[in-house]
């Protein structure tokens, strides 16, 4: 297996020229295109992807280990076929649109300033997360552990309080028709 530590890759083309197989660590990737590759059995250990476009990668058995995306574009992605070992993801400024994270273990992510439309988050444990200045529409939230998770400054969610474990999780008094949809209820 390939092993890069170190490298910095700017504006490259991963669309026809894939990325080589195996282990990237300490790897910075800057506005690349990834878009519809196919990223399966790579390892990334404590990389960092900016201005980069990821949408519709496949993901088969894929390490994001200590992983940070600023100002990526990621839609469709489908995190739940990534290994679980060592999953650590932080997202900054990205676009997320239709991706799912079903069923993955994302304790103490950050989501800063990103867009979840139509988001699949569940059965995932998301203890301790927190989605700063988020756009969740159409996010869904089902058998989904939410424990002290920060919605304060997240927008346009919904989920069931029934249906997910949203002990001691914060939210603003904004926030609450979204909590309460369910129940036809309407605050003004």
């Amino acid at each position: 297996m390939n092993y890069n530590e170190g490298i910095e890759y700017k504006k490259e083309d991963f669309t026809s020229n894939h990325l080589e197989l195996g282990e990237y660590e300490n790897c910075t990737f800057i506005n690349c295109n990834f878009e519809s590759s196919n990223l399966s059995n790579l390892r990334f250990v404590e990389c960092e992807f900016i201005e980069c476009n990821l949408s519709n990668s496949q993901l088969n058995n894929t390490y994001l280990q200590v992983v940070k995306f600023d100002a990526c574009k990621m839609i469709g992605l489908q995190f739940e076929q990534c290994s679980d070992f060592g999953l650590s993801l932080e997202f900054n400024n990205c676009v997320l649109n239709h991706s799912s994270f079903y069923q993955k273990k994302l304790k103490n992510s950050p989501f800063v300033d990103s867009k979840l439309l139509e988001v699949d988050f569940t059965e995932a444990d998301l203890t301790q997360s927190r989605f700063d200045n988020c756009e969740l529409d159409q996010a869904i939230f089902e058998n989904t552990i939410l424990e002290k998770v920060d919605f304060r400054t997240a927008i346009n969610y919904s989920l069931d309080l029934d249906k997910n474990k949203v002990k001691k999780a914060q939210f603003s008094l904004n926030g609450t028709p979204g909590l309460l949809a369910k129940y036809g209820i309407k605050i003004s």
